[in-house]
């Protein structure tokens, strides 16, 4: 594998603190684009195995079989890589258990949908849940803005930016008519 010159410049644009809307076609290696920076940023912290757990990345993804597919997708990487990362999904299937442990002990990087991050931000601790996010991914960018689904992820967004101002955020999408309303 050798990186692409769009996942290299979204790379460098993280690096520099900002915050992308990526659009490439299908197969153009778009989600490792979103993921390589956290995966970068989170390299030197993996092995250290006393470090407390916080959370990173969140992605999300407009369907929850897409967060599972790219979750197995990523794992290989993030392997390949070394990372000792606990990257977890959380789905409307998510069993009850996973969710509370993963409340207690937030992953590294959590893949989800629209609605399960609404109810994350309606819980009792969600500022300590989101206060050490870095990075947000919204997969399917243009699927998702002009819903209602749409509109509470950006509601959500809002209120990540309050608890997490230092983040970036990726949007990622194959086919866009307006980029910057998009990117807005």
């Amino acid at each position: 594998w050798s990186p692409r010159p769009h996942q290299l410049a979204l790379l460098a644009r993280a690096q520099a603190g900002r915050s992308s809307l990526l659009i490439a076609p299908t197969g153009a290696g778009k989600t490792l684009a979103g993921f390589l920076p956290s995966l970068v940023e989170l390299a030197p912290l993996s092995r250290d195995e006393a470090r407390p757990h916080r959370l990173h990345t969140i992605y999300i993804s407009p369907l929850k079989a897409l967060a599972v597919d790219v979750l197995r997708n990523l794992e290989t990487p993030a392997r390949d890589m070394g990372l000792a990362l606990r990257i977890e999904a959380r789905t409307g299937d998510t069993p009850p258990a996973r969710r509370q442990r993963q409340r207690a002990k937030p992953p590294d990087i959590l893949l989800t949908t629209p609605e399960q991050l609404s109810l994350l931000i309606a819980s009792d601790h969600a500022r300590a849940f989101f206060e050490d996010v870095r990075a947000v991914i919204v997969d399917e960018a243009h699927a998702i803005a002009p819903t209602k689904r749409g509109d509470l992820l950006a509601l959500a967004l809002a209120r990540i930016s309050s608890w997490a101002p230092g983040h970036r955020r990726v949007g990622l999408s194959a086919t866009v008519a307006d980029p910057p309303a998009l990117a807005r």
